[in-house]
Order: C-alpha cells, then sequence, then structure tokens
C-alpha cells in the first residue's frame, strides 16, 4: 500500500514535467496517472520478487533486509532508464517539458530516476519502522 500511495503521489508531483500537462486533456493526464501508477506498482512488485529470489532467506526479513532493499533498487533504476529511453526516445508516448532535469549522456529524466531511488527505500524504511516508541525495528507487530 505505501508502495501504491507514493507512487501516486509521485506521479501526480511530476506532472508538470511532462508535456501532457500543458498538452493533454484532462481524461488524458487521468490516464496517465492511473497507467503510470500501474506500471509503477508491477515495477516495484518485479524488482522485489527479483530481489527476495536471489537473496532473501528463510529467515527474511530479520536477516538479508539490507540486500533485498539494495536489489529492489538496483533492479527498479535500469529498468527505468530503459522504459524512460524507449517511450520517449523509440516510440515518442510521452515528452518531457523543458521544467525536466535530465540527466546528461542517457538523457534520461531525473525525477523518474529519483523516484526509483526514494521510493523503494522509503517504503523498505516504512515496513520495518518502530510500531511503538522505544522498539526495534519489527517488535511489536503483528507478523
Amino acid at each position: 500500500m505505501f508502495v501504491a500511495v507514493a507512487s501516486l503521489g509521485w506521479e501526480l508531483g511530476h506532472l508538470p514535467l511532462y508535456t501532457i500537462w500543458s498538452e493533454g486533456r484532462v481524461s488524458e493526464i487521468l490516464f496517465a496517472v492511473a497507467h503510470c501508477t500501474g506500471g509503477d506498482l508491477l515495477i516495484a512488485g518485479t524488482s522485489l520478487l527479483l530481489a527476495l529470489l536471489i537473496a532473501a532467506r528463510p529467515s527474511w526479513p530479520d536477516e538479508t533486509y539490507r540486500r533485498v532493499a539494495a536489489l529492489t533498487v538496483a533492479f527498479a533504476v535500469p529498468y527505468t532508464v530503459f522504459s524512460e529511453w524507449l517511450n520517449t526516445e523509440v516510440r515518442g508516448s510521452w515528452a518531457y517539458s523543458e521544467l525536466m532535469p535530465v540527466v546528461p549522456v542517457i538523457h534520461v529524466g531525473l525525477s523518474p530516476l529519483l523516484q526509483w531511488v526514494a521510493v523503494p527505500i522509503a517504503a523498505f524504511w516504512w515496513a520495518r519502522r518502530p510500531v511503538l516508541p522505544g522498539l526495534p525495528p519489527g517488535v511489536g507487530r503483528d507478523r
């Protein structure tokens, strides 16, 4: 749920960085937000699943938690680079506005890259935060 809400918020927040914000109809903008948020959930779920298959142990999340988190980001970021390149350069499915900072050499928007660093890290932090004050992460919650 955290990733869904955070991704929706991110998609809404960086809309002005895409041309659809100024050129699209309201229905197109709403569809884009829903479509992209759904895509974000697929990226997050697939990246997490791959990370779990590679690094999780039977005692996960008590062990290898950080390794799984790092691998999740490591899978999501390159996919995002590929997807942004494919959709902006090859397919022309979307375009950046002049407000989007673009990473030199790879010509990919900075906002989607930051999303796939910030959202997964925040989600992993949120999942392991102490529920009751003074307790270590994972203690004091139903398992």
